[in-house]
């Protein structure tokens, strides 16, 4: 099991049952664990974009007197003192959006030193046939990234990004083909359709399987299985680095627990070949 700063304070947060403010202070502390045990609460609450008063309440429903309770409790379990990159100073706003996401790749390496839920869904996923693949509006890239892949070696994925009202119908349908288990990708901004469909999936019968960008998204309480992969914001528009490669590692997984995906790859090679698609 990881034992990163963001990992020990992952752990001071679950069986916790924080309201949505509070799950984003939690979100806010763990994408800065080296740097959160040094900052008052109102930085921290500036961080968060909430109210110091609410810091001192989340302080509180984790069991602490305070927020400077909390804090001392968060000098142990995290760096004793701030980890600065090399000439950090001197990186314009570009660069540090890339430093931002070789961040978050660092924390998605340290997350997967415990390779047992990635190998878990991928026994999820291969065992589902037909496999439902959803990820709505910004998380749709993800989902059809993966979906192209997964079809190379597994018999039956149906991607599902668009919305609407054939949904239910698309998720009935699966099911009744004999799909077991949906995997999601969920990235902010969380659309609300997400969320209902996940709902409708688990009432049908489906595991739920979720990349997010944190397990305090409000995908994880309709997840039966959800792996964090944190996403950029440095730029005015999200980066998702962790969720893409994320993705490949969970493809990788489940062509794993499939016997015949070698012998599935290498059909596809010989009708790509005989097809001339591709140009060497």
């Amino acid at each position: 099991m990881s034992d990163s700063p963001a990992a020990r304070l992952q752990k001071l947060f679950e069986g916790h049952r924080l309201t949505p403010t509070q799950r984003r202070i939690a979100h806010c502390m763990v994408r800065g664990a080296a740097e959160v045990p040094f900052l008052s609460s109102v930085e921290l609450a500036d961080l968060a974009g909430v109210s110091q008063p609410s810091v001192t309440r989340f302080a509180v429903a984790l069991g602490f007197d305070g927020y400077p309770a909390l804090r001392r409790h968060l000098r142990e379990v995290a760096p004793a003192e701030r980890t600065v990159t090399e000439h950090e100073d001197a990186y314009n706003e570009y660069q540090q959006a890339v430093q931002g996401e070789i961040e978050n790749l660092r924390q998605l390496s340290a997350m997967l030193a415990d390779p047992s839920p990635v190998q878990e869904a991928g026994r999820l996923l291969a065992a589902s046939t037909p496999l439902p693949v959803l990820g709505l509006r910004a998380a749709s890239s993800q989902a059809r990234g993966f979906a192209y892949f997964a079809a190379k070696v597994h018999p039956d994925v149906r991607l599902l990004d668009e919305g609407g009202s054939m949904m239910d119908d698309r998720i009935d349908a699966a099911v009744a083909a004999g799909a077991s288990t949906l995997l999601c990708f969920a990235l902010p901004r969380h659309p609300r359709e997400v969320v209902e469909t996940l709902e409708r999936s688990r009432r049908a019968g489906l595991t739920v399987v979720t990349v997010a960008d944190s397990a305090f998204a409000p995908v994880a309480r309709h997840s039966d299985l959800l792996i964090p992969a944190p996403v950029g914001t440095g730029l005015a528009f999200d980066t998702a680095c962790a969720p893409m490669l994320l993705g490949r590692v969970l493809l990788e997984a489940m062509a794993d627990a499939l016997p015949d995906a070698q012998a599935r790859l290498e059909a596809f090679d010989v009708r790509a070949a005989s097809r001339g698609l591709f140009v060497d």
